[in-house]
């Protein structure tokens, strides 16, 4: 095996979620840069999980963090959809604190001049949470 090839190996691929019941926000970094960079926003319909599968082949993911809210020692339902996520796809699940992700993702977008901000606005908050989850690595 070449040098290459045994740190192309080592590097893993992850998916940041932001999960909402209308729509789906994705993330994505590797453990190289540990820079996320928004990806895409998907519909939570009937495909939505044909093409979630698809990205995850495409994009190599290796591990899926998913926001999550804990209030008053509740975990929010998010969990089951994990859970539902490491059964499916067969890659782990970690959680990170999703508390406020969509309004600082709002405001980092209308700092761009950008015009339409809930077209972006689940993309950019999954991309806060995979970001806060690889700076607390």
């Amino acid at each position: 095996m070449s040098i290459g090839s045994q740190n192309e190996a080592q590097t893993s691929h992850y998916l940041g979620v932001d999960f909402g019941t209308a729509k789906v926000g994705l993330a994505v970094a590797d453990s190289e840069l540990k820079i996320a960079s928004a990806y895409n926003t998907l519909d939570n319909n009937g495909e939505f999980m044909a093409k979630l599968a698809e990205i995850i082949k495409v994009q190599e993911i290796t591990k899926i963090i998913l926001g999550t809210t804990e209030f008053n020692g509740q975990t929010d339902d998010k969990k089951n959809f994990g859970a539902v996520l490491e059964k499916k796809f067969g890659l782990p699940v970690e959680y990170q604190d999703e508390m406020f992700t969509t309004k600082m993702a709002q405001a980092n977008i209308k700092e761009t001049g950008a015009k339409d901000i809930k077209r972006l606005d689940n993309q950019e908050a999954a991309r806060i949470i995979l970001q806060s989850w690889l700076d607390r690595k």
